[in-house]
C-alpha cells in the first residue's frame, strides 16, 4: 500500500500505442493520475505535489506574492506577534502610519546640546532666566556630553540615561536634578524634530522622604568662632562672611547672590539690604532687615575699604574651611533658623530668605532655641583698642635770678 502523500512516476502506454509518463498517487486520500510526454514534466510535477502535500500538513500554503522572501519572513513574524491581539495588522498599521515621525535629521548630541544653550542664553538676555541657572545648565550638559560622546540624540534610550543619572552614586535629589534638566532638553530636541518621542516619559523622578528640619547649621557659639577666627586671621574677608551669616545671602563662589551684591545695595544706613532682580537667584526682588550685629560688623569693616568679594576670597575661603566645615549654604541656613527661632513668624522668614513658607516650615522650624537665637544675633566684632593716652611730664620749674 502507497504511503499517504506519496507519489511515484512510472512510463505509461496509451492505447494508441504512444508513450507517457505518468504521476500517481494520494494527496489528503484523493487519487491523482496525471500523464506527461516528457520525464521532466512529469518530475516536475511530482516536485509540486510533494511540496503542496508537505504545506497542508505544516500548515504552509503555497501563495504567489510580489514580495521577496525577506518580506514574506517579516509578515510572517508580525502576524505571529498579534496573534494575541484582538486587532488586525493593518489597524496597527494605519495606527502607526498617522501617529509616527521620522525625525527631520539624525542630530549630533553636541549639535543639539549648542543650539538648546543657544535658545537659553537668548532667554537670559531677555530677563527670563536667571545666571545661576543657565551656568547649571551649562555644567549638566557638558557632562551629558561626555557621558555619551559621538553619539546623535535620537540613540538616547531610557536604560542609558537611567545609567547616566546614577552615576558616581549619586544620592536621589542628584538623579532628580540630572533627570530635570535632561528632560526639558530633550523636549527641546522633541519640538525640534530630532527624536521621535522623549525616552524620559516612561521614567518618573524618584521619591524623596524628607524629615523636617533637616537643613545643616551652626551653633551660635560655632558661629561665633567662625567670625572671631576670620576677623583674626582674614580681616579682609569679614563682610563676605558676615553678610553670609548674619543676612542669608546665598554664598556660592560660583553663582551664589554675594557674587552679585554691589555696596549699594548695602544701606547700613537705613537698615536694610536690597535683594534686586539681578542678584536674587529666584529672579524676584527681596528686602533684608540689617540686624544691629551685622550693622557693627558692617561700620568697623566698611565695604568701601573692604570688598565684598575680596581678590583672593577663594583661597580665603578654602583656609577657613580646613577650621569650620563650610559646607553649601551651611551660613544661610543658619541665619534662617535663626532669624524663625528669634521672631518666630514663617512668613517674614520667608519674605527675607527668598522663599517659601513651605520650605521654611520643612527645614528650618524648631531647629534653634529662642535663647541660642539671642546669642547669634549677638555676636560682634572685638571692640577696637583705644589709643593710650599719654600724660606729659611735668616740667620741672627753673630757678629764677633775682
Amino acid at each position: 500500500m502507497k504511503q499517504e502523500n506519496s507519489f511515484s512516476v512510472s512510463r505509461f502506454k496509451n492505447p494508441n500505442g504512444a508513450f507517457s509518463f505518468r504521476v500517481d498517487g494520494r494527496l489528503h486520500g484523493v487519487r491523482i493520475r496525471r500523464n506527461f510526454k516528457s520525464p521532466e514534466e512529469a518530475a516536475a510535477e511530482k516536485a509540486a505535489l510533494e511540496l503542496k502535500a508537505m504545506q497542508t500538513s505544516s500548515g504552509l500554503q503555497s501563495v504567489t506574492t510580489f514580495l521577496a522572501i525577506d518580506q514574506v519572513r517579516e509578515a510572517e513574524a508580525a502576524f505571529r506577534r498579534l496573534q494575541t491581539k484582538s486587532q488586525s495588522l493593518t489597524f496597527y498599521l494605519d495606527y502607526a502610519l498617522a501617529n509616527y515621525r521620522e525625525p527631520v535629521t539624525q542630530k549630533l548630541l553636541t549639535e543639539a546640546v549648542a543650539d538648546y544653550v543657544a535658545t537659553k542664553e537668548h532667554e537670559h538676555e531677555q530677563d527670563l532666566l536667571s545666571e545661576p541657572h543657565l551656568t547649571r545648565l551649562k555644567w549638566d550638559l557638558e557632562r551629558l556630553k561626555k557621558h555619551f560622546p559621538g553619539t546623535t540624540v535620537a540613540h538616547l534610550t531610557g536604560p542609558g540615561l537611567i545609567e547616566y543619572f546614577e552615576a558616581r552614586r549619586a544620592g536621589l535629589k542628584t538623579f532628580n536634578n540630572r533627570r530635570g534638566v535632561v528632560s526639558t532638553f530633550l523636549k527641546h530636541t522633541h519640538q525640534r524634530g530630532w527624536i521621535v518621542e522623549n525616552p524620559l516619559s516612561k521614567i518618573p523622578p524618584r521619591r524623596i522622604r524628607r524629615r523636617g528640619g533637616c537643613a545643616v547649621t551652626f551653633a551660635a557659639a560655632k558661629a561665633a568662632a567662625l567670625m572671631a577666627h576670620v576677623e583674626a586671621h582674614h580681616p579682609t574677608a569679614v563682610p563676605f562672611f558676615a553678610l553670609c551669616l548674619f543676612a542669608g545671602i546665598r554664598p556660592c563662589l560660583r553663582t551664589g547672590e554675594i557674587l552679585r551684591l554691589k555696596p549699594e545695595h548695602v544701606k547700613v544706613a537705613e537698615g536694610v539690604i536690597r535683594i534686586d532682580g539681578e542678584v536674587s537667584k529666584v529672579r524676584e526682588p527681596r528686602n533684608i532687615t540689617i540686624q544691629p550685629n551685622l550693622a557693627a560688623w558692617l561700620r568697623k569693616y566698611p565695604m568701601e575699604k573692604f570688598p565684598i568679594i575680596p581678590t583672593n576670597l577663594q583661597h580665603i575661603r578654602e583656609k577657613v574651611a580646613v577650621e569650620f566645615p563650610l559646607a553649601h549654604d551651611v551660613m544661610r541656613h543658619t541665619f534662617i533658623s535663626m532669624f524663625v527661632a528669634k521672631y518666630r513668624s514663617l512668613g517674614e522668614a520667608a519674605l527675607q530668605a527668598g522663599n517659601s513658607e513651605s520650605i521654611i516650615r520643612k527645614h528650618y522650624l524648631d531647629l534653634k532655641s529662642k535663647a541660642e537665637a539671642d546669642l547669634f544675633f549677638g555676636i560682634r566684632p572685638k571692640r577696637a583698642k583705644r589709643p593710650a593716652v599719654v600724660v606729659p611730664m611735668p616740667v620741672p620749674a627753673l630757678p629764677v635770678a633775682v
